[in-house]
């Protein structure tokens, strides 16, 4: 299954067609229901739904009530960011307000504004203290998600201001839909990849992370109940803007590309 939405509410998206949900304006609140939607959207008549592109869609969850992010969750990055790869996952926050639709313009603040591409877990029954071996059934679907970061902000002080340099209005596209566990072949090992222009700047697997989804969902719910809609940014791989020879950072004009494979992309362009 596929979902998404459009004009705020709640869609479920099949060839080009978009199903309005019955009582999809809290989406939130249908998440927290997954296990009624997707008996529904088993048997839903999609000749009743409307035509519909990636651009007119928004975020899959307009309002999520926590955003996580995972940092140095790959190797390549751990080690191209100097650090060596972490025993337990470096838990940090993106603000709500960051999060924005699959295909947008984006305002660059004053400083040197960066890209990170991630697969996202949204969170569908969610709950608390969720056993690893029951963490998968607590995510609703996975999407493409930038983790957009002006360094400048994030690294200031110490220790640094991670979730206020992460967090400028737009720094958290999402998109163009989610897409539930059993879609995939292997939910564990997807590949996904970032352009910027026509430069392919980085790529990977999920099944790369250090700490898998399912991991992630236990680990972070031992302290954090985890409500429908939340979204969990899992990491991104080697390739960022900051650590290349010599720095190079998002500019005005520029289009970014981000792809997962079975998923989608969602494409932003700066001014």
């Amino acid at each position: 299954m596929r979902f998404g939405t459009l004009d705020g509410r709640l869609v479920l998206v099949k060839d080009g067609l978009a199903l309005d949900v019955e009582d999809g304006s809290d989406v939130n609140a249908a998440l927290g229901r997954f296990d009624e939607l997707v008996a529904w959207a088993a048997t839903a008549d999609f000749t009743a739904g409307k035509a519909v592109t990636d651009a007119e869609l928004g975020p899959p969850v307009p309002h999520p009530r926590q955003v996580f992010a995972v940092a140095l969750n790959y190797r390549p990055h751990a080690a191209e960011a100097g650090f060596q790869a972490p025993e337990e996952p470096l838990i940090f926050t993106k603000f709500p307000s960051c999060i924005a639709g699959p295909v947008t313009e984006v305002t660059l603040p004053p400083g040197k504004p960066d890209w990170e591409i991630e697969v996202v877990a949204v969170i569908g029954r969610g709950g608390y203290a969720i056993p690893r071996s029951e963490a998968w059934a607590a995510v609703a679907g996975l999407t493409v998600g930038q983790d957009l970061s002006e360094r400048a902000s994030q690294l200031r002080g110490t220790p640094a201001q991670f979730s206020l340099g992460k967090s400028f209005p737009g720094f958290g596209p999402i998109g163009p839909v989610a897409v539930t566990p059993d879609e995939f072949a292997d939910r564990d090992d997807i590949g996904f990849e970032c352009r910027l222009g026509d430069e392919v700047v980085q790529h990977g697997r999920t099944s790369q992370m250090i700490f898998p989804v399912d991991d992630l969902v236990a680990r972070i719910s031992a302290v954090c109940p985890l409500l429908p809609g939340d979204l969990i940014f899992t990491g991104t791989p080697a390739g960022v803007g900051n650590r290349r020879n010599p720095p190079r950072y998002l500019q005005p004009g520029e289009t970014l590309v981000s792809r997962v494979d079975g998923i989608g992309e969602i494409r932003q362009t700066f001014r």
